[in-house]
């Protein structure tokens, strides 16, 4: 990359080592963006427990020095955006002993309410949690995907999500429309839930219908 001059995204930085190379080469003006996964923001390798298989993931969950430096990144800027890092995964590889089970979790469905978790956790009300939130799952990771998506402004494509911030629900599998039903959030109370999604102006998810 610094010799190239190769623009490079790093996927699901996880620890602070990760994240002490990031900013060190955006000091260094280099050509580097990197995301983190929702779940790395509020979990560590303690929430294993009892080798509980929804817990894991890939990159495993790390410590809380890993997971406060993920957390800081977000707010100085050396991460760029949170993603899902959805990765269902069926009973069949996901109720079996810790080692033998497959690394994945649902986490389309989490994302927003993880993400608003973050905010409202680390971020001043005068600094506007909510917007900085909803800015690394919207337009920041538009940006880094160079795709003209993310904000609303007239003539640009009718991507929406509905969602009530004062709502609060349990995350359960019956909640979860995904054909994963595996999370290590099972059992949370999150808050935020999304009513609608409409996608280029079509009506995509009505929640009760």
């Amino acid at each position: 990359m610094r010799n190239t001059g190769a623009r490079v995204h790093l996927c699901r930085i996880s620890s602070a080592a990760g994240i002490e190379l990031v900013r060190a080469a955006k000091k260094e003006g280099l050509p580097l963006t990197c995301d983190v996964g929702a779940h790395y923001l509020h979990l560590t390798d303690h929430d294993i427990g009892f080798f509980d298989s929804n817990a894991r993931l890939s990159p495993p969950l790390r410590s809380q020095r890993d997971r406060d430096a993920l957390r800081a990144g977000l707010l100085d800027g050396t991460v760029d955006a949170i993603c899902s890092d959805h990765a269902p995964v069926d009973d069949d590889e996901k109720l079996m002993p810790f080692a033998e089970a497959s690394p994945g979790a649902t986490g389309l469905e989490l994302l927003l309410s993880l993400a608003l978790k973050w905010a409202e956790e680390d971020i001043d009300a005068k600094a506007g949690p909510v917007a900085r939130a909803l800015a690394k799952i919207t337009v920041d990771a538009a940006r880094v995907a160079g795709l003209p998506a993310g904000k609303l402004s007239v003539g640009s494509v009718a991507d929406l999500c509905i969602f009530d911030p004062a709502a609060r629900w349990k995350v359960e599998a019956k909640a979860l429309a995904s054909q994963g039903k595996h999370t290590p959030f099972l059992g949370y109370e999150l808050g935020a839930r999304v009513m609608a999604t409409v996608v280029s102006g079509r009506l995509a998810y009505l929640r009760g219908a």
